[in-house]
């Protein structure tokens, strides 16, 4: 089907408030806002080069409440990889993880090949409640890297996005699309150049 070799889902899970538009927002559009809006779930796309060709990244946003068991399920059933977000400014948030991951497990039977990134945002706040190696140790306990990102100080939001693809060991993607592509696309535009000087 030519839809699963095109596009890349990659789901956005945790607590309302965390940051998860936040660090989607800045990856997808370079953009920051410092309100909150609650998300009942949005998707973003972006292309990213993939096994030597180009594929969109799908990345759902999906809502910070409970309220949609059914959505949720859906979302890890179609995923390709996950994203599970707390702030370090709440252990609240670190533990409502907890049953999203289950289910994760419960729906996909393991992790071992599922690409999954546990991100402790907000990391330019000084009032922490979860430290550093609080967070390796979580990631550890469930088999899935790790990484601390701010969104407002746009602190490894690309390398995020970069890590989980290299978490696929089944498709080689980039950020980046291949330089072919783009040799083609500046010859293209070298043409279109000159044929508004002519």
């Amino acid at each position: 089907m030519p839809e699963q070799s095109n596009d890349y889902r990659v789901v956005v899970f945790g607590a309302g408030g965390v940051g998860k538009s936040s660090l989607v927002v800045r990856f997808v559009k370079g953009t920051f806002r410092d309100t909150y809006i609650p998300t009942v779930e949005d998707t973003y796309t972006q292309v990213i080069s993939c096994d030597k060709s180009v594929c969109t990244l799908q990345i759902t946003d999906t809502t910070g409440s409970h309220q949609f068991p059914a959505m949720q399920r859906l979302s890890i059933s179609k995923g390709h990889a996950f994203i599970l977000v707390y702030s370090i400014t709440s252990r609240q948030s670190l533990e409502e993880l907890r049953p999203i991951y289950q289910q994760l497990l419960a729906i996909k039977g393991s992790v071992d090949s599922v690409p999954v990134m546990l991100v402790g945002n907000k990391a330019d706040e000084p009032q922490r409640e979860v430290e550093v190696r609080d967070g390796e140790a979580q990631a550890r306990s469930w088999k899935c890297a790790f990484m601390e990102t701010s969104a407002k100080t746009n602190h490894n939001v690309t390398e995020l996005f970069q890590e989980l693809l290299s978490l696929d060991k089944r498709r080689s993607m980039n950020l980046n699309i291949d330089a072919k592509r783009s040799g083609k696309q500046r010859r293209a535009d070298k043409l279109k150049a000159k044929c508004s000087i002519m």
